[in-house]
This record gives C-alpha cells, structure tokens and sequence, in this order.
C-alpha cells in the first residue's frame, strides 16, 4: 500500500507500507546506526526474530511500519508508528513513532522531515490527538531535529531491559 510520494534532492521517493519482502533491508538499516550495531549486528544475518516480530506488527491495524523507497527500488528509510489508547488526557489516542531510519547517505535532504511531517497527518487522520516518540538521550542531533519539527523535550524516559 502506498502512503504518499516525496520529494528531495531532486528525486521522488514512495513511502508505503512494508511487506515481507522488504524485512532484510530494513534490518540492515537498522544494524546501520551506530548506537544499535552492536546488538543488532550478531543477529543481522539470523532474520528469524525479525520474522516473528513483522508478522505481529503485520497483523496488527494498530501498527504502520513504513518504508521509504528511492526510485531505484533500494529501500533507504523506514519508521514505525503504533497507535496507543489510553484513558489518560480525556481518552486520549497516541500515535508513538519509533525506529525512525533514513540511510545515511541521503539525510539532509529532508525525507526524515518528509516522514515525520506524514506520520503526524497518519496520526490526526487515525484519531490520535497526541504524537510521541522517545530518542536515545546521546542523539543531540535527533533531538534538534525532533524540536525544529515542534517537538518538546517534556519526559523523561526510563527502560527496564527483561
């Protein structure tokens, strides 16, 4: 299913749905960054904990995962979003957008601001009336581009790893 098509750097690339197809490339562009190679790369080649967790994320209509395609067909970006009901804010519905992934050589031309700008569209269009996302607290560079997009620092996270 395709999403929408954006513009940059003198290119159009398609940002649609993932299919099955599309599970390697997009485990390499995770294994890419470098705060999560470490972890992500003993298990790159071994696609079968990334199975399990697409079909889930497949099969659920609360879940968008994302890829961005250059017209060559290479897959170069992706994101997750995950709509969360709660009753906290009046009932609130939240859109979490996660795993936020543009291939290194093409940042800067504005796709992740292409994406992100979608992602808040997708969530007001899904019901969501709050957008949020967490970043590693070493990303400063996401962190100005998270705040130039209009996004406030306001939590502060904690994870416990099982």
């Amino acid at each position: 299913m395709q999403f929408a098509m954006l513009e940059a750097g003198g290119s159009t690339f398609t940002l649609r749905r993932a299919e099955r197809g599309d599970l390697a490339a997009l485990v390499a562009l995770i294994a890419a960054d470098s705060l999560r190679a470490a972890e992500e790369a003993a298990s790159a080649d071994e696609l079968e904990p990334y199975e399990r967790a697409f079909a889930a994320i497949d099969a659920d209509d609360a879940q968008t995962l994302t890829v961005l395609e250059a017209p060559d067909g290479r897959v170069v970006g992706t994101m997750q979003l995950s709509l969360i009901p709660g009753l906290a804010r009046r009932g609130a519905m939240r859109m979490q957008i996660e795993a936020v992934r543009v291939s290194e050589e093409l940042r800067g031309l504005g796709l992740g601001s292409a994406m992100i700008e979608w992602a808040i569209g997708h969530a007001r269009e899904r019901g969501a009336s709050l957008v949020q996302l967490t970043s590693d607290a070493r990303r400063a560079d996401a962190h100005r581009f998270y705040e130039r997009l209009g996004f406030a620092a306001s939590h502060v996270g904690f994870k416990l790893f099982l």
